[in-house]
């Protein structure tokens, strides 16, 4: 969608702080971070939300949360990490692209908002 924030940073014209991508998926650093490490993993592939997801989009999960996993190791989150993702305006989701917030480096409470 050339409208779409994500899209544009999946598809390379939009500049982010890249920490991993590869044919499905790109990771980036937050521009405005929640917590010492706030990566937000997306699909390259516009979907706008969990909302959207079907069984046909299993292994891309799986693949997202395996990259999640990785990255909370290599960022030394051992203590432990948050994985978010907002679905509509009122749970907060600012973009209409699918993406999954790795929040760690700091004491979490809950509930959350």
């Amino acid at each position: 969608m050339s409208d779409c924030l994500f899209c544009g940073i999946a598809e390379g014209s939009v500049e982010a702080d890249r920490v991993v991508e590869d044919d499905r998926l790109v990771a980036f650093r937050d521009i405005n971070p929640q917590a010492p490490t706030h990566i937000l993993v997306i699909p390259k592939r516009h979907i706008a939300s969990a909302r959207e997801l079907g069984d046909d989009e299993g292994p891309l999960l799986g693949h997202m949360f395996a990259v999640i996993a990785q990255l909370a190791a290599d960022e030394g989150l051992e203590r432990g990490y948050r994985v978010v993702t907002n679905v509509g305006p009122d749970a907060g989701q600012s973009v209409d692209h699918l993406h999954v917030h790795l929040l760690g480096g700091r004491p979490m409470s809950w509930p959350p908002g």
